[in-house]
């Protein structure tokens, strides 16, 4: 979907596709007739924003095969779909059993990390839509914080050197300019916006910015106004935003409140648990069961890297991050100028919540298609209006 702020930009509206199991083309092609194709119509919208998640051997299959390609390209115009973000922070084995620490490897001091950005940049250039300003790829913010130095620093900052000189080289080659975007997390070298203006104060920011996840934000309990002024101040533009609402437990010692909170430990993903700011900053841990287990007081409230849909509720007394997510889009798009053009649903955990929905399964689609419609009216309250039917042309993109 694309909606148009009233600065002109148009805003690009997508569904993260990592919330599939899928790790080869075929896989890739059958969850577009499976479930997007299904969650446009549902939205009974003429056009549905994909952000594509290609594990590296699809995305280095398809940059290195122009019919592969080609047919990719064919099956997303087929359906109504278009690609103008990719999702490059999972590298393969996002749906394995346990996953946990294994999802920031390879990291951004190994050169396969550069290789598999690459090979998802050369394929968004292919994919983008002519009529869109840019393409956005968002990654993983360096490294998990250990073991950390110096000396890997220096080796990942030569890599992402190397990856802006390649960004631009794609341009001059096929007139289509794609950015990528590091995204902030709890437990990594760069957890927040203060750390991003620490360790990428020296990146090319014309090829290079940030991916602002707004659950990671609110576990990290940052001020979005004060989020997005400091990365402005660094020079770092948002290339991409992810809409998503983390759990918030207000009582954590609460019988009620623990018993709710296990139901969300569950083995797969890393749910980084954390406390409000305090002397020495954001207290927390790194993983819900270990807060449970008394690693974490709980005196103060818990927010927990779960991401949960935008639109429902969760147990009580148990709530989401929702509000959160509203400032953050009040602060990204609320405002005279857009901050951002992408923003992405990215609600990966679709299969792991508390009575999952099947995989492909009609509650699965109705569940997407709520969160988008509850995005789409997010951002129309803000004075964004929808662009639809022939209505393509686009207004300038965000710097």
């Amino acid at each position: 979907m694309r909606l148009r702020h009233p600065d002109g930009t148009v805003v690009h509206l997508s569904y993260c596709t990592n919330v599939h199991a899928a790790e080869d083309l075929d896989g890739v092609v059958a969850q577009l007739g499976r479930c997007a194709e299904p969650v446009r119509r549902r939205l009974g919208s003429d056009r549905l924003g994909v952000g594509l998640w290609l594990a590296a051997p699809v995305a280095h299959l398809l940059a290195t095969d122009p019919a592969l390609l080609g047919r990719l390209r064919g099956e997303l115009a087929h359906r109504g779909l278009e690609v103008v973000t990719l999702n490059a922070f999972p590298y393969a084995g996002f749906h394995a059993p346990r996953v946990k620490h294994a999802v920031y490897r390879p990291d951004w001091t190994e050169e396969a990390r550069l290789a598999y950005t690459l090979d998802c940049a050369r394929v968004l250039a292919a994919l983008l839509p002519e009529d869109a300003a840019r393409g956005s790829v968002s990654t993983l913010p360096l490294a998990w914080r250990t073991p950390w130095s110096t000396g890997r620093h220096a080796l990942a900052s030569r890599h992402l050197d190397q990856l802006a000189r390649d960004l631009e080289a794609l341009r001059d080659r096929t007139g289509r300019t794609i950015r990528v975007a590091l995204e902030p997390e709890p437990g990594c070298v760069i957890e927040d916006t203060r750390q991003a203006r620490r360790w990428l104060a020296r990146v090319d920011s014309r090829w290079l910015g940030i991916c602002l996840d707004t659950c990671h934000l609110a576990v990290a309990f940052e001020d979005p106004d004060a989020a997005c002024a400091r990365l402005a101040d660094a020079a770092l533009p948002i290339v991409k935003a992810q809409a998503s609402c983390a759990l918030h437990a207000g009582l954590p010692a609460d019988p009620a409140t623990r018993a709710a909170l296990r139901d969300f430990a569950e083995p797969r993903f890393l749910h980084q648990t954390r406390t409000p700011p305090a002397r020495g900053g954001v207290r927390g841990v790194d993983d819900l069961t270990e807060a449970l287990d008394g690693a974490l007081p709980g005196t103060a409230p818990w927010r927990v890297h779960f991401h949960v849909p935008l639109h429902a509720d969760v147990p009580p007394p148990l709530r989401t991050t929702r509000p959160e997510l509203l400032r953050a889009l009040a602060a990204l798009l609320g405002g005279p100028t857009a901050l951002t053009d992408h923003v992405e649903v990215e609600t990966y955990t679709w299969p792991v919540l508390p009575g999952a929905p099947s995989p492909g399964g009609q509650s699965l689609i109705d569940g997407i298609a709520a969160e988008l419609a509850w995005a789409k009216d997010a951002l129309v309250a803000l004075g964004l209006g929808e662009v639809r039917g022939t209505d393509h042309t686009l207004g300038k993109g965000t710097s």
